[in-house]
């Protein structure tokens, strides 16, 4: 029986960290993995330095904000049908990309429609941005849902920035309904896990206060004052294929780090 490992990381610039993401991709031996906040538009891209590690990638950028952008091993993965964008929605921040994958390990099993989002931050409970994050949120969910009618099998990974329970913030009561961590958030949440989505990393018995996110400032890494925001979702065809999720925070180690770690699951194939 062979493995397929996809993640996710909000590399926080492509331009800064270019050299990181490459590295890490060989030392974790992944096969495909969504990047958040790229902050590299389309015409800039290193496609090249991807393509000369072995990987092909899929991207959809802006300059200075968000960005989106999707890799897969040659060796290992084909990818096809890739979506950049959420179908149907016109939206000029770039914040979602999706493809199928088909293990070339396993080529008589169906594909995997891998998505990786970048959630809006929302700003502040109740301002603008905040109901464009629930908006946004929405319109994935109705994406998400024709999605896994027409290929059951699904995984969908991202910065969701939205810490899913409390068990996943380091100090519940000084973040309890702020930005990140609100009621409204968390049901917009539920609704995606209502789809028949699971956050892999529950799928386990996992140590206390692991998070994916630290801010820069007031030496939060160090302090281990963080967020488990970065998630991968798994559709219900593929839950009993989940052999382990983890959280790998030495990338977060690196000097000029993103400010968040990458998150990665294993499929049995």
């Amino acid at each position: 029986m062979s493995r397929l490992r996809l993640a996710s990381w909000n590399v926080n610039s492509l331009k800064v960290r270019l050299p990181q993401v490459l590295d890490w991709l060989e030392s974790a031996k992944i096969d495909a993995l969504v990047m958040q906040e790229t902050k590299t538009t389309d015409d800039v891209f290193p496609q090249a330095a991807f393509a000369e590690a072995g990987f092909d990638v899929f991207f959809l950028g802006q300059k200075t904000y968000n960005g989106v952008a999707l890799c897969s091993r040659q060796t290992t993965v084909k990818t096809s049908d890739v979506v950049l964008g959420l179908p149907g929605w016109p939206d000029p921040q770039k914040r979602f990309i999706s493809a199928l994958l088909s293990p070339l390990a396993a080529p008589e099993q169906p594909p995997i429609r891998f998505c990786g989002g970048y959630f809006p931050n929302g700003q502040a409970v109740g301002s603008s941005k905040y109901l464009y994050k629930l908006d946004w949120i929405a319109v994935l969910e109705r994406t998400l849902k024709t999605y896994l009618a027409d290929t059951p099998r699904l995984v969908l990974g991202g910065d969701f920035n939205i810490a899913p329970a409390d068990a996943d913030v380091w100090n519940p009561e000084a973040w309890r309904g702020k930005i990140l961590c609100s009621e409204p958030e968390r049901k917009a949440l539920e609704r995606l896990f209502a789809l028949g989505l699971y956050d892999s990393f529950r799928l386990f018995t996992q140590p206390a206060e692991r998070f994916s996110w630290w801010d820069y400032r007031q030496s939060g890494f160090e302090r281990n004052h963080g967020l488990r925001i970065d998630l991968l979702l798994v559709s219900e065809a593929l839950k009993g294929t989940v052999e382990s999720a983890s959280i790998d925070d030495g990338p977060r180690g690196n000097p000029q780090p993103s400010d968040h770690a990458p998150v990665m699951l294993d499929l049995s194939l």
